[in-house]
C-alpha cells in the first residue's frame, strides 16, 4: 500500500530490503535516546529486523519517502497500530520541517478509513519534546505518565476520531 500526499509517501515496509534502508537511522544516539531511552546501544540489522516483523505483526508499518531531486528517498519509518505509533525521522536533514506532523495526519485518515475509533501513543518519554509537541498538534491528549523498568518517566496520549 502507498499512501502519498504532495512530495511525502508512506509505502508499505518490504522486507529485508527496508532494514538496510534503516540501519543507519538507527545507529543515530539521537533517535535511540528519544525513542528507546538513554543507554540504548545501536541496532544491528537483526535487531531491526527482529523490530520490523514485530510492528508488522501488529499494525501497517510504512517507509516515509520523500520526493527530491526526480526520485523517492527513504527517510524514516512509522507504523499505524491501535496502540502505539512509534515514528522516526531518520535522515537529520528531514527533522524539524513539518514532515511528521504530515505523517500523523496521514495515518489519523487511514485510521479512519478502518473504522477505528481512536489511537493511542504507548510511550513518549517526558523529555522527549518533538515527539510530545508532535502529538498533541496533531490532537492527542495526554492521559497517563508513567514510569518504566529503569525507573524514567513517559506519558501515553490518545486521540478519539
Amino acid at each position: 500500500m502507498i499512501i502519498i500526499e504532495n512530495n511525502l509517501r508512506l509505502r508499505s515496509a518490504q522486507l529485508p530490503k527496508d532494514i538496510y534502508h534503516a540501519f543507519p537511522w538507527y545507529q543515530d544516539e539521537e533517535i535511540l535516546f528519544y525513542s528507546e531511552g538513554e543507554g540504548t546501544t545501536p541496532y544491528d540489522l537483526q535487531t531491526i529486523e527482529r523490530m520490523y516483523k514485530r510492528l508488522m505483526e501488529i499494525g501497517e508499518l510504512y517507509i516515509i519517502e520523500y520526493f527530491q531531486a526526480n526520485r523517492w528517498y527513504a527517510i524514516g519509518d512509522v507504523t499505524l497500530s491501535r496502540n502505539m505509533m512509534p515514528i522516526v525521522i531518520g535522515e537529520k536533514d528531514y527533522r524539524g520541517k513539518g514532515i511528521g506532523k504530515c505523517v500523523i495526519t496521514m495515518l489519523i485518515k487511514r485510521a479512519m478509513k478502518l473504522g477505528w475509533s481512536s489511537l493511542k501513543v504507548n510511550k513518549i518519554y517526558t523529555y522527549n519534546t518533538p515527539s510530545r509537541t508532535l502529538f498533541e498538534k496533531s490532537g492527542f491528549v495526554k492521559v497517563a505518565t508513567k514510569i518504566d523498568k529503569k525507573g524514567r518517566e513517559y506519558n501515553q496520549f490518545e486521540l478519539e476520531i
